[in-house]
């Protein structure tokens, strides 16, 4: 397969229990363009852990990027040349994750106070691969908010080597919020972001957080260099459809719906004969009839059976069929 060029002007956040490999592939359906994310993977479990399960991936899903979590910059150079025997396109530091079990391993969002550490992971990293290596992270954290705190980190980073940057617009708590309080309850400021890459024109600034869709990304695109759509491209996967064009300016045809399940139940099929539960291949589709006619039936007849013993992938064509009937039976 010939790899596209990463392209960074459009990607899916890496999400825990969101972006795996399988979900991965569905959205790769859905886009040939958009740069893919891993969840996070902590450097303990590339070492010591099932580097094959954690890492492995199809090779369709290029351009994937993989997210790693960790403090320690050896470690991080031990994880980062992993990635790159599996294939990875691109090794990004999670600077960004504001739970306490992160918080707890000395990595995620608490890094934003240690500009120094992270710039020596960058440096680790980068001394050991020849991958773009990238950052993503938080406007600022607590009381450590203030935009020249934000300019001095983006400063000591990318002198240390780090040329991209993706900025989730809010502040993180990491205290007294929950990660999804965090992606909800400290305000957006995407004027920050604008400020960063007014400030830093050398750099990719990348913008992430609160996007629900694509003309939302045009308008942050006339002035910065991507945008990380989060939660949204899970609830609602049809609308990855229009990504190559709308953002890419590419022609074609849009596939549809039927089309997507039709390339998807091959893979779905191949999985479950090597012995994955179906009900984790199904997880990532089931949105994709959201807000159109018939998508309660799609959700409704895939949840309540594809943990059922005996479940199979056909599960899928039944569900197509629930939605044809739901929508004959409203005209």
């Amino acid at each position: 397969m010939t790899v596209a060029p990463l392209l960074r002007r459009f990607s899916v956040a890496p999400m825990m229990d969101c972006t795996d490999r399988h979900c991965r592939f569905f959205h790769r359906l859905l886009s040939r363009r958009m740069v893919l994310y891993t969840e996070m993977v902590t450097t303990g479990a590339v070492i010591h852990g099932k580097a094959d399960r954690l890492l492995a991936f199809h090779e369709d899903e290029h351009p994937v990027a993989v997210q790693l979590g960790g403090s320690d910059p050896q470690a991080l150079a031990q994880s980062a040349r992993r990635a790159r025997e599996f294939g990875y396109d691109e090794v990004n530091l999670n600077v960004g994750c504001p739970s306490d079990r992160v918080q707890s391993g000395r990595f995620g969002a608490c890094l934003m106070a240690e500009p120094d550490l992270v710039a020596q992971c960058v440096e680790a990293m980068r001394a050991a691969v020849d991958l773009p290596i990238t950052v993503k992270t938080r406007i600022g954290i607590d009381d450590k908010d203030s935009y020249e705190e934000l300019q001095g980190f983006i400063a000591r980073v990318a002198a240390a080597g780090c040329t991209t940057f993706i900025l989730h617009a809010r502040k993180a708590w990491l205290k007294g919020l929950s990660p999804k309080q965090n992606r909800e309850k400290p305000p957006l400021r995407y004027d920050v972001v604008r400020r960063v890459k007014a400030d830093f024109p050398e750099l990719e600034i990348i913008i992430n957080g609160g996007i629900t869709d694509l003309e939302q990304a045009r308008e942050h695109l006339l002035v910065l260099d991507g945008v990380m759509l989060g939660r949204e491209a899970y609830s609602n996967p049809y609308m990855l459809t229009e990504v190559d064009s709308s953002v890419y300016g590419e022609t074609g045809t849009i596939p549809s719906r039927a089309d997507i399940v039709a390339k998807y139940l091959p893979y779905v099929r191949a999985r479950v004969e090597e012995g994955c539960p179906l009900g984790i291949l199904l997880k990532p589709v089931l949105g994709l009839y959201h807000n159109r006619y018939g998508a309660r039936s799609w959700r409704r007849h895939l949840s309540e059976n594809m943990f059922r013993p005996g479940a199979r992938p056909e599960l899928l064509l039944e569900a197509l069929d629930w939605v044809e009937s739901a929508a004959s039976s409203s005209t």
